[in-house]
């Protein structure tokens, strides 16, 4: 057994007068095992911290676990998405299409590898970009050289369908995997059949390190050529330069980035990597019960399901919609902070944003899906350490609210 780090504390409040408990829940915990603990200090104390052995060793073992050839670690997946983008070697300036639904760290990747995003609305019951969505922005700006594809929430896109409504082949997609790791395609992981994916192991992640990413490929000479772009563009690292019978000399052979990833981050990777399945079954529980107690509420619809054959949903979030009448989803956010329920919201429309109004470019008609799903959209708490009882703390609030709302308003 394990106790590890948690980011939040969790607490159990007093009874309070009709003698039932308060139970804080905090959004988010990002658990650092014991194990990996260990692996951080045996790598601080072996006096090589920077990438070397570890890393190697996690890049391996990272791909076996998501079906692809290769794997090469970086800082974080926004570099991850740049250095993919680079590799592709499109002319300065291209068209790349991207889903308005991500983090806004997956846009200024296209931005900051000299492209022009153009942003595509997505189906409100999915979150994710449709093949009717993908042709709306194809018809007004013309063919992309390239698109981003996001598994939303841990959800599975069509990749495939995606690629061929932008008439792309497959090795000019770059998926963004920040959220999906853990997501099956029908029964194949996330991480290959396209020209790269990228992982984000950030705190709040399914695989968290607090920092760090991964790019996966199929391709060997993609892959060789990432690893020396995530340093500067350089033909030997240091660990190679420095030891014995290597030499200090080295050229520059590409434009890259100061994008390494370390080897505590990786040695940490190795030793959380063996707690994923466990993990991942506990979110699985978790968004099951879920289901159970909110399934009939009125107002509250619940998070999509896969709609690929098989396709395995990684829960990375618990993406629910309001839909209360005379009750917005801010309200709903500030009642359910009262009562020491953490929640988010995922994500704010990158086409939102200010600097996106002049750096990116949108379909006249405009991305009516993302600013429906927007409106009502609402993250609840997921993760590993989550107890039975906090999700039924969550769900007998929303059930509350809800209630109170039918009584006075209603729903839409």
């Amino acid at each position: 057994m394990t106790t590890g780090i948690s980011a939040v504390p969790r607490s159990v409040g007093p009874a309070d007068t009709d003698n039932t408990v308060d139970i804080a829940v905090p959004f988010a915990d990002c658990h650092i095992t014991e194990e990996a603990q260990a692996a951080a200090l045996r790598v601080l104390q072996s006096g090589w911290v920077t990438t070397g052995r570890e890393v190697a060793a996690f890049e391996a073992s990272f791909a076996t676990v998501v079906g692809a050839e290769y794997g090469v670690g970086v800082a974080s997946c926004t570099h991850g998405i740049e250095l993919a983008l680079r590799s592709l070697d499109l002319p300065s300036g291209s068209l790349v299409l991207s889903s308005t639904m991500t983090f806004c760290g997956a846009v200024q990747a296209i931005l900051h590898a000299g492209h022009t995003p153009v942003l595509v609305d997505v189906d409100p019951k999915t979150g994710m970009p449709t093949p009717a969505t993908i042709r709306t922005a194809v018809r007004e700006f013309g063919s992309p050289a390239a698109m981003t594809v996001v598994h939303w929430a841990g959800d599975v896109a069509d990749v495939p369908a995606l690629a061929a409504a932008a008439g792309l082949p497959l090795d000019r997609v770059v998926v963004d995997a920040a959220h999906a790791v853990g997501t099956y395609a029908g029964d194949r992981p996330i991480g290959s059949g396209c020209a790269a994916t990228c992982f984000s192991f950030y705190a709040t992640k399914n695989l968290p390190l607090g920092e760090g990413g991964m790019i996966t490929t199929d391709d060997p000479v993609r892959a060789e050529w990432l690893r020396r772009a995530r340093l500067h563009g350089m033909t030997a690292d240091a660990w190679r330069r420095y030891l014995p019978g290597g030499s200090w000399r080295y050229n520059v052979a590409a434009a890259g980035l100061k994008a390494n990833m370390t080897d505590i981050q990786a040695a940490m990777g190795r030793a959380q990597l063996a707690y994923l399945p466990r993990w991942q079954r506990r979110r699985a529980q978790i968004a099951a019960r879920y289901d159970e107690q909110l399934a009939g509420l009125p107002g509250i619809t619940l998070p999509h399901r896969p709609a690929l054959r098989d396709g395995r949903h990684a829960w990375h979030l618990y993406p629910i919609q309001l839909r209360f009448a005379g009750l917005d989803r801010d309200t709903v956010i500030a009642d359910l902070s009262e009562r020491a329920i953490g929640t988010s919201v995922h994500f704010i429309p990158v086409h939102r944003l200010a600097y996106f109004s002049q750096a990116a470019v949108v379909p006249s008609i405009g991305l009516a899906g993302a600013d429906t799903l927007f409106d009502r959209l609402l993250s609840l708490p997921i993760y590993p350490r989550l107890t039975d009882e906090q999700v039924d703390a969550v769900c007998a609030a929303l059930a509350d609210i809800a209630q109170q709302n039918l009584a006075g308003k209603g729903t839409e």
